[in-house]
C-alpha cells in the first residue's frame, strides 16, 4: 500500500507496507518448494528440541561443551522461526504483505540470531582450544561461570551491534516501490527500494559484517591453527587422532556456516544474471544449519547419541 502524505508546501508518496515476492524468476511454481522447506523447519524444531532435552536430562552432558551446544540449538530454533512461518505463509496463503515495523523487526532478529550463532561457534572453538592445548588448566578456566559470562557477552554484543541496521533502514524514504524480490526483509533488499541515498546503509552493513562475522571467523581460524599446531607435536598418532576427533563436528558446522555466508556475499556483489541463487542461498542458510547441526553432533558424539537413545527408551550397551 502507498499512502499520499501532504503538508502545506508539498505532497509525496510513502510506502506503508512491503510485498515479499519470493524467489525472483520462479514465482509461478515456487509454491512447490513449500514441502521441502516445511520438512526442514519441522526437522530443525524436533532435532534441536531433542538436543536441549537430552543435554538437560543426562547428567554426564552437564559440561561446558554441551552447554554451548544447547545454546546453539536454542539459537538455531530462533533463527528458523524468525523466517520460516512467514515464508510458508507466502507459499501456502499468498500472504505476501508485511508492515514496515514488522519488516524492520525481522531484519533485526535475523542479524541477532546469525550473530549469536557465529558467537557460539567462537565459544566452542575456544573451548576446544583450551581442552586440547591447555588440558591441565581446562577445568580451572572453562567453568560454568565462564560459560555464563561468554554467552551473556555474546547476547549483549548481538543485541546492541545490529540496532543500527533497522534504525538506518527506517530513516530511508520509501516513496514508490514496495515489492521485495525475496522471502525475508534483508537490509540491502529493503533499502534498495528507497528513493534517497542508501550509501550509509551499505557502509554500515559492511562495517558490521567485518566487525562481527569477520572477527569471529578470525578468532576461530586462530583457535584451530593453534589446535592443529599442538596436535602435530603429539608423539602418539592415536592421541592426535582422538584430539582431532573432538573437533570434527565443530569444524563441519563452522565450515558450512561461513562458506554459505561467503558465497552469499560473492553472489550478491557479483549481481548474478540468475537472481534466484542468492535469495535461495539466503533462505537455505537460515534453515539448513538449524536442521543439520544436531544430527552432525549426534553422529559424531557418542555421549549425545546415547542420550538420544535413552530419550527414546532404547537399550544401549554401556550407557
Amino acid at each position: 500500500m502507498i499512502q499520499t502524505i501532504r503538508d502545506s508546501n508539498s505532497s509525496w508518496f510513502q510506502v506503508s507496507e512491503f510485498i515479499l515476492m519470493g524467489f525472483p524468476g520462479i514465482y509461478s511454481w515456487q509454491h512447490w518448494l513449500s514441502l521441502p522447506l516445511a520438512l526442514l523447519y519441522v526437522l530443525a524444531l524436533i532435532a534441536n528440541t531433542l538436543t536441549v532435552t537430552v543435554i538437560y536430562q543426562k547428567a554426564s552432558l552437564h559440561q561446558p561443551m554441551y552447554y554451548f551446544l544447547g545454546i546453539l540449538a536454542i539459537v538455531d530454533m530462533g533463527l528458523a522461526t524468525t523466517i520460516m512461518p512467514k515464508i510458508l505463509a507466502i507459499l501456502w496463503f499468498n500472504a505476501k504483505t508485511i508492515s514496515l515495523n514488522e519488516c524492520f523487526a525481522q531484519m533485526y532478529a535475523i542479524h541477532f540470531f546469525v550473530g549469536m550463532e557465529s558467537g557460539i561457534f567462537v565459544c566452542m572453538a575456544v573451548d576446544r582450544y583450551i581442552a586440547i592445548c591447555r588440558p591441565l588448566r581446562y577445568h580451572l578456566i572453562v567453568t560454568e561461570s565462564f560459560v555464563i559470562k561468554a554467552n551473556l557477552f555474546m547476547a549483549i554484543r548481538n543485541c546492541v551491534s545490529p540496532m543500527s541496521v533497522p534504525v538506518l533502514a527506517a530513516q530511508r524514504n520509501y516513496c514508490s516501490r514496495n515489492q521485495i524480490d525475496h522471502f525475508l526483509c534483508s537490509n540491502l533488499g529493503v533499502t534498495s527500494l528507497s528513493c534517497d541515498d542508501r550509501k550509509i546503509n551499505s557502509i554500515n552493513q559492511l562495517v558490521l559484517a567485518w566487525a562481527v562475522m569477520g572477527s569471529d571467523l578470525g578468532l576461530i581460524m586462530i583457535s584451530y591453527a593453534l589446535i592443529l599446531q599442538s596436535v602435530l607435536k603429539l608423539n602418539s598418532a592415536e592421541a592426535a587422532s582422538k584430539a582431532l576427533s573432538t573437533c570434527t563436528s565443530h569444524f563441519i558446522l563452522i565450515f558450512f556456516f561461513y562458506t554459505i555466508i561467503i558465497v552469499m556475499a560473492i553472489t550478491h556483489s557479483a549481481k548474478m544474471s540468475v537472481p534466484v541463487i542468492p535469495v535461495l542461498l539466503n533462505v537455505l542458510h537460515s534453515i539448513i544449519p538449524p536442521a543439520l547441526n544436531p544430527m552432525v553432533y549426534a553422529l559424531k558424539n557418542k555421549e549425545l547419541k546415547q542420550g538420544l537413545y535413552k530419550v527414546f527408551k532404547l537399550d544401549v550397551r554401556g550407557d
